[in-house]
């Protein structure tokens, strides 16, 4: 292999494969002589897995940066906007038992002056109500933008909800058309390489060797190459995250029911079901552990959740982990070929778009620098994983449900040790930025203070709140409520907003 690095062969299309297309086409244009060529191959006997999922805001700066239309994707993904998540019956199990993680920051960013205030100046509230505006109830079901406003700019923080196979044919159209992606579809059979260096081509069944530079597998939880060829081991963390399966439906709405403006997690006997709205239907699944309850009790509980006996469901399975590593020579993973964590909080996609943004910003020019930013690539990554299982398993350790489920989920050999020192000291003090060490965290301080303080601890902190300090944050709280009353009366909801989006583009096609 030539050391400059210049064909880049990326194996598998769906969300992972198209969106890394997306994000190193738009940086890197050139596909001249001294730019870079890059290849997707995409097998037409591997269907992409969508069942509608949930993103974090980056995705917004994700779209911006491959080139496409926000309104046209909200109307060819028949997306619809979050901005945050609703967590029901996590604590207690009751039918009051509810609390918000929003994709707003909170009025303050020292969590002991913000703790403090909203005990003193209003503990009728929660934690996220006092101190976000996005946590008003009268919210739940507007949009965070007016029609108005220019692409990706919101009166409020959003993400999406989306159709995942739609969203991978829309890039799929817009990186080959745009940005001179190269799209074979054929079948992969080989990876041709040595088990300890470099893989040279990969062999298709149509085409036959494609030779590359760098290749990055996004095959899915196949993970053909890395998992595979190189046998990279995959570290299993069931032991931590019990869930291993979803049983999932899609349920019709109609076109004048109220879209929801969260993602809705409702905890049951041994997991829980996440409820997503899109325009045209709600994606609904159960995701509980096979341990803990059977397939046919899962459909039951799904089924009462949904009211309806006839809906066809379809079962996943799945482990929650990852690979001991994710740049292996000259091979990438991307994707669920890296690994998956049960899908809460919307960490899948975030995880492509942080990966593919670091390869784009990072790509090595020659073969001998790729050995240093596979390095610095593998200790980033590996900092990533931990941090979200730790984040997730913290909304199971302080719940107050007795099923045996739940109890297990609170037993000290399932909570990884960084977490529970840090359980620790948060009785004392509220999650801060110290506790975590990089720049870039998927999950900040502010979303692990939303989970322990919406699922009712109480830290014995200092009372000391010095004046100047107590009048600006209660000067703060006041205008949350002020523009809580504001956004209420001027955002337009979902449903309105989205719905003149699509009778715009249905009128822009047939004039």
């Amino acid at each position: 292999m030539n050391d400059r690095v210049r064909n880049i062969v990326i194996v598998g299309g769906g969300t992972a494969g198209w969106l890394t297309a997306g994000l190193l086409g738009a940086r890197h244009k050139d596909r001249g002589p001294n730019g870079l060529s890059i290849t997707l191959i995409e097998s037409p006997d591997v269907p992409t897995v969508g069942v509608g999922e949930g993103t974090w805001p980056t995705i917004r700066k994700t779209l911006a940066r491959i080139g496409l239309s926000e309104t046209n994707f909200l109307v060819k993904c028949g997306a619809s906007f979050k901005q945050g998540s609703r967590f029901d019956r996590w604590v207690t199990g009751s039918d009051e038992d509810s609390y918000l993680h929003p994709f707003e920051l909170p009025v303050s960013q020292n969590g002991t002056d913000m703790l403090r205030a909203w005990q003193k100046f209003a503990p009728e509230k929660s934690f996220a109500q006092a101190l976000c505006v996005q946590s008003a109830p009268g919210l739940q079901n507007l949009a965070p933008r007016q029609r108005s406003m220019p692409d990706f700019v919101g009166a409020l923080n959003y993400a999406y909800h989306l159709d995942a196979v739609k969203l991978a044919e829309m890039l799929r159209t817009h990186v080959v058309e745009t940005l001179g992606i190269i799209h074979i579809s054929d079948h992969v059979t080989d990876i041709n390489g040595p088990k300890d260096g470099d893989i040279k081509s990969v062999t298709t069944r149509e085409n036959g060797d494609i030779e590359g530079d760098l290749f990055i597998d996004c095959t899915g939880h196949r993970s053909l190459m890395l998992g595979q060829h190189y046998g990279v081991d995959f570290i299993d963390q069931s032991h931590v995250l019990f869930n291993d399966r979803a049983l999932v439906t899609q349920v019709p709405v109609d076109e004048t029911d109220a879209i929801r403006s969260e993602t809705i997690s409702t905890a049951h006997e041994a997991g829980w079901i996440w409820d997503i709205g899109l325009t045209c239907r709600r994606g609904v699944g159960c995701v509980y552990a096979s341990k803990y309850m059977s397939d046919e009790r899962a459909e039951e509980v799904l089924r009462d959740y949904i009211n309806d006996k006839e809906l066809p469901v379809r079962l996943l399975k799945f482990q929650s982990g990852h690979r001991t590593h994710f740049w292996h020579q000259n091979c990438l993973a991307i994707g669920l070929s890296a690994g998956f964590l049960e899908p809460l909080e919307a960490s899948a996609i975030v995880l492509v778009e942080l990966s593919a943004e670091m390869l784009a910003e990072n790509m090595p020019v020659s073969r001998q620098t790729m050995s240093v930013e596979a390095r610095k690539f593998n200790e980033i990554f590996k900092y990533r994983w931990a941090r979200i299982i730790e984040f997730l398993k913290l909304h199971y350790v302080l719940s107050q449900r007795t099923e045996p489920y739940w109890v297990d989920n609170r037993k000290s050999e399932t909570i990884p040790q960084r977490l529970q020192d840090n359980l620790d000291v948060w009785t004392y003090r509220p999650p801060s930025q110290y506790d975590f060490e990089q720049n870039s965290e998927v999950f900040p301080a502010s979303s692990y203070q939303f989970i322990v303080y919406g699922m009712g601890m109480k830290p014995a902190i200092h009372p000391t709140l010095e004046p100047r300090i107590q009048a600006a944050i209660q000067q703060q709280m006041q205008n949350v409520v002020k523009k809580q009353r504001a956004f209420a009366a001027g955002l337009p909801t979902n449903r309105a907003l989205l719905a003149g989006l699509q009778k715009q583009s249905t009128q822009r096609k047939s004039a």
